[in-house]
């Protein structure tokens, strides 16, 4: 499966709600930093730290995709019999 069709396939409810946050916390952290009163270096670092980390959960829960794949265990091809 290559990036474009991965990125097409639906998504896990846990993983988008996941994004949301990472979405949340690199706005949060972006807006931090771009605002236009000095801060204390401390909490500039922390907006910093908190917009990149957002920004990974966002492309990482992005990129899980539900597995349509429904593959037989052991157990199921013995139940099923010869």
């Amino acid at each position: 499966m290559n990036l474009v069709e991965r990125y097409k396939k639906p998504t896990p409810k846990f993983f988008k709600t996941l994004r949301n946050i990472g979405i949340a916390l690199a706005t949060a952290g972006g807006a931090i930093i771009a605002a236009p009163i000095t801060m204390p270096a401390l909490v500039v670092t922390i907006a910093t730290y908190m917009t990149v980390a957002g920004t990974v959960v966002t492309a990482v829960s992005q990129a899980v995709v539900k597995d349509d794949d429904t593959t037989k265990t052991k157990s199921d091809a013995a139940a099923d019999g010869p």
